[in-house]
């Protein structure tokens, strides 16, 4: 059985309190940090907005005698039906142009309206008709890259610590950006698109981690939803605000390198996480954690934070000196279930908030005022769900948000294709349950995992949500065919992770766990608990009263 010590660390710390100036100190820095995270993602938004464009008029003909280049919105009906093709000009070429009925390819290129942009990589790249795809695929790298550094950010953070990987990661996202600025073709934007990807991602994953591990519980919920979630709120804010300005796309991404690097110098404010120093044996320089944070504060520190006896004896004696592998997050039945569990609902939630991001573009109106709405929506969302969070159990939360989604998205079949109205507020109640379920599922699953594979937990999951935001460019590509078709498929998504989260076991007021053994059975295993969740049953108020450790879920 584990020695209950560990699960103690709550208590040992809790002299600190829950908000004196060390904790609103770490609220505030690792929330600031989310500024990047919170518009990296969904800058292609504009940097790969399609402009209105048509083919070039023939580069020989003329006339009386001059070039022709109407201006754009003069655009006449003999250039072509649509803009990917030309009416080809009849071969009498000194007097005036004559048009045939036959069409061909815009050979000579085309013209892109610069009412909206300067310039982005569609016009300067001509990433159009036969070439339309790259814009997608493009998008799609960016959440390839966020896969890799899910995936590899949690192995390292678990290793080498919390602190050095969310730093490293804080610096590379401002210089992946600037390098970014300055591709000379498509392949060089989607090179450093994918590594932008990989460290935005990982950043923001390993700022969750530290500071859910140096708060206490109550604190812990305000850091998730006003430190986390809503600078990442703040963050894609300000995008439009940024785009609305900076009408080219090598600028805007210049201009979005500064917060990042602005973050930086926090490098000598934030400390590594206690948690994980006493988990590799470190306990003096956890020790030196809690006495700068209490000194903050001004507040006594016991004269002994953690006995000898305590120290070696901080996990279990088969858990001792373990070298932790993501084997773990499926080697026993409870962190398997959520595990399996965990994956499916990040995918689906991820899919569908960033889907309903990325469609900004596409919704008629103002690109600027309907991003600047979604933003606002996330951050009110973000606001609320920290005000209803402990007044319902996690899992009823989670179910509610994603099944309003849901049923708000698949309700747009009802709705006649004309009525655009309709469509985008729809959308938009759509995008507040999701919005409140994305910034929900950081803080249960950070609640659920243990510490010591926490984050290599998180970067499993979060490759689940990768794998979602792969996707969803293509599901709203397929909005070419059917308006609708995308909103189906991101409701039918969220209501199946609806009905998949009411399995997970409810972690509210619990402790945050430390050990593998400490992982809660889901709730189908509650009428019967095998021996490895015996301990994990008596950390709960639910499950069984009567423990039978022979029997078999």
């Amino acid at each position: 059985m584990p020695n209950p010590k560990m699960s103690d660390y709550d208590e040992t710390t809790s002299f600190l309190g829950n908000y004196g100036s060390f904790q609103i100190l770490i609220i505030v820095l690792l929330g600031l940090s989310g500024l990047p995270c919170g518009y990296m993602g969904v800058i292609v938004v504009f940097v790969s907005d399609t402009p209105e464009h048509h083919c070039k008029v023939w580069s020989n003909s003329t006339i009386d005698g001059a070039h022709v280049e109407p201006p754009f919105h003069e655009r006449s009906s003999w250039i072509g039906p649509d803009s990917c093709s030309r009416y080809k000009v009849r071969a009498n070429w000194t007097g005036p142009v004559e048009l045939g009925n036959d069409t061909e390819e815009c050979v000579d290129g085309w013209v892109y309206s610069t009412e909206r942009y300067t310039a982005t990589i569609v016009s300067e790249w001509e990433l159009v008709c036969d070439n339309a795809w790259k814009v997608p695929f493009s998008t799609s790298l960016y959440f390839v890259g966020g896969l890799f550094g899910s995936f590899i950010s949690g192995h390292f953070s678990d290793r080498f610590g919390r602190k050095p990987v969310f730093f490293f990661t804080l610096v590379f996202i401002p210089v992946t950006a600037l390098i970014q600025a300055t591709s000379v073709s498509w392949v060089m934007f989607c090179i450093f698109n994918c590594l932008k990807g990989v460290v935005t991602i990982s950043n923001y994953l390993t700022s969750l981690v530290l500071g859910a591990e140096m708060l206490s519980e109550s604190a812990r919920v305000s850091y998730t939803f006003l430190g986390h979630s809503l600078g990442f709120g703040l963050g894609y804010a300000l995008l439009p605000l940024f785009a609305y300005f900076i009408r080219g796309w090598r600028m805007l991404l210049v201009a979005s390198a500064i917060p990042g690097l602005l973050i930086v110098p926090t490098w000598w404010l934030i400390p590594e996480s206690p948690r994980w120093l006493l988990q590799k044996g470190r306990v003096e320089e956890a020790e030196l954690v809690i006495r700068n944070a209490a000194k903050m504060n001004r507040v006594p520190v016991p004269e002994v934070l953690f006995k000898a006896g305590e120290c070696s004896e901080l996990q279990p004696q088969d858990e001792a000196q373990q070298t932790f592998t993501y084997m773990d997050l499926i080697r026993t039945r409870n962190m398997r279930n959520i595990t399996i569990l965990g994956v499916f609902i990040w995918m689906s939630v991820a899919m569908v908030f960033y889907g309903l991001a990325l469609n900004t573009s596409n919704l008629n109106g103002n690109i600027y005022v309907n991003c600047f709405i979604s933003a606002a929506i996330d951050i009110g969302m973000y606001l609320a769900t920290w005000l209803l969070v402990n007044r319902a159990p996690r899992p009823i939360f989670l179910f509610s948000s994603m099944m309003f989604c849901g049923i708000m998205l698949l309700t747009i079949k009802l709705v006649p294709e004309d009525m655009h109205l309709m469509f985008q507020v729809l959308g938009l109640l759509g995008r507040m349950g999701v919005s409140a379920a994305y910034s929900f599922m950081f803080m249960f699953f950070t609640e659920l995992i243990p510490t010591v594979v926490r984050n290599m937990g998180l970067g499993v999951n979060s490759t689940g949500a990768r794998i979602g935001n792969i996707i969803s460019p293509y599901v709203i590509y397929l909005g070419v065919y059917s308006k609708i078709l995308p909103y189906l498929i991101f409701g039918t998504f969220s209501i199946m992770a609806a009905v998949f989260s009411i399995l997970l076991p409810n972690t509210r007021n619990s402790k945050l766990p430390d050990l593998i053994s400490q992982t809660q059975p889901i709730r189908s295993c509650h009428c019967c608990c095998p021996k490895e969740t015996a301990t994990a049953q008596e950390h709960t108020t639910e499950g069984c009263k009567k423990m039978d450790k022979s029997a078999t879920c």
